[in-house]
């Protein structure tokens, strides 16, 4: 077992890890900016190395300083979290070089997957069913036209390199297609300095569902049930459940398979998800796969009783898994608590935090790594917290989470509570009728 442990992040996340890394008796080292120089995850380690100013290019982007922070404290592994270097080949690549695990997918893995046409590919070969699209990347616009005939509109264009939504465009009609394609190209180029393009059929009334998988290093995967993810914006996650409401026992023993499939074609070590979408006729096609744990990870333990983070560690040091698949025994919801002016297109709030009181009482759970008086700094992703509650049932879970959300209390910034309150009283999010377009039509109450 691993001694002493680094945890390439920040926020939550880190303090998530620091945790389960107490309970099994492995020293922390936090790593972080001067912007995060009083955040909690600092505090709660063992030690704490400071990495470089707040841009994330110069800090937690900064593989150098990230790999002599764990030298000059002699951590034996890095726990990258999510986003960030969590699923950068080149950072898993260079702590094997300097003997350090990294404690997720290998280099070769997140190749495998983190391209998306590449992905679609490795799926394919691996009989996952997938939308119906390109092989791989498009080369001229003729060849994006020819494919849009032959399978019919809508049709969607997507950057090969892409991520939140950038490079991305649904395309309705045939006269529209040309316009899509130049400028989803040249807004894939800015993002990310590859203009890549594959071309997928459109899915309608699409629900985002994904599969929590676990893979060790023996080759054998389970899976561990799936998350409702369709409530987004922007194509960022808003709030996830599991079970899904739209969920039956027959494709959930279907997703698990394709799921678990996909995992030991490529031989996954780690958590990881596979993402589907799902058609309105319960058809569902290979996303993509994010090798790495999830925001959305507690919703999951919670139903389970199951340590995630744990589980990656153990795999990492080359425990074998269980084997066995899950079904969730409870209900469990989870609402992602940004610092954000939901009456006003979700600007950020960055800032101070004056008051803080935050929810308690059974099956109530938050993630949070924020404190009265706690200064959120402008410069990282928005979210302060992750609201979680679980019951027995769909309704208690919700009737809960509305309780819970009536006692969380965050002055000095605005934030997106008001937004989830409503959300659980929309007769669409009650009934469990919503799909990927359900905040299209959202508009908040004042």
């Amino acid at each position: 077992m691993f001694k002493k442990i680094l945890i390439a992040n920040r926020g939550e996340i880190a303090l998530r890890v620091i945790r389960t890394c107490k309970e099994m008796g492995i020293k922390t080292v936090a790593v972080y900016s001067t912007a995060d120089a009083e955040s909690l995850h600092v505090r709660f380690a063992d030690e704490a190395v400071c990495i470089g100013p707040p841009p994330s290019a110069d800090s937690y982007l900064k593989m150098a300083n990230i790999i002599a922070a764990a030298e000059i404290t002699n951590a034996d592994a890095i726990h990258p979290g999510y986003g960030f270097l969590s699923e950068n080949a080149k950072f898993s690549k260079l702590c094997e070089e300097h003997d350090i695990k990294f404690i997720g997918a290998s280099a070769e893995m997140i190749e495998k997957m983190g391209d998306k046409a590449t992905a679609k590919a490795t799926m394919i070969a691996a009989g996952v069913p997938c939308i119906p699209g390109s092989d791989g990347i498009i080369d001229a616009y003729s060849d994006a036209e020819k494919l849009a005939k032959k399978m019919g509109f809508p049709v969607m264009l997507k950057a090969t390199a892409g991520g939140g939504g950038k490079g991305m465009r649904a395309v309705w009609k045939a006269e529209n297609l040309k316009d899509a394609w130049d400028s989803a190209r040249m807004e894939a180029k800015a993002a990310f300095g590859n203009d890549g393009m594959y071309m997928e059929k459109l899915i309608e009334e699409p629900r985002h569902i994904e599969i929590q998988v676990v893979g060790d290093s023996f080759g054998k995967a389970c899976h561990l049930s799936e998350r409702d993810c369709s409530v987004q914006r922007r194509h960022q996650k808003l709030t996830e459940e599991t079970p899904s409401p739209f969920m039956t026992d027959e494709l959930r023993d279907a997703m698990g398979k394709a799921a678990v499939k996909a995992a030991e074609y490529i031989k996954y070590e780690g958590a990881g998800t596979v993402e589907f979408l799902v058609d309105k006729h319960r058809n569902f096609y290979f996303m993509e796969m994010n090798t790495r744990i999830q925001v959305e990870h507690p919703i999951t333990e919670e139903v389970i009783d199951y340590d995630l983070i744990r589980e990656q560690i153990l795999v990492a040091a080359g425990v074998p898994i269980s084997g066995k698949n899950y079904t969730p025994k409870l209900h469990s919801i989870e609402c992602r608590i940004n610092a954000e002016d939901p009456y006003n297109d979700f600007r950020p709030s960055p800032g101070k935090i004056t008051t803080l009181h935050t929810p308690g009482g059974h099956g109530v759970r938050l993630d949070t790594h924020v404190y009265s008086g706690y200064m959120i700094p402008p410069n990282y992703d928005s979210m302060i917290a992750k609201l979680i509650t679980t019951a027995q049932t769909r309704e208690e879970a919700i009737n809960k989470m509305k309780r819970a959300l009536d006692e969380f209390v965050i002055e000095g910034v605005k934030t997106t509570i008001p937004f989830h309150r409503q959300l659980m009283d929309h007769p669409d999010y009650v009934a469990g009728n919503y799909t990927t377009k359900f905040m299209e039509d959202f508009e908040m109450e004042k």
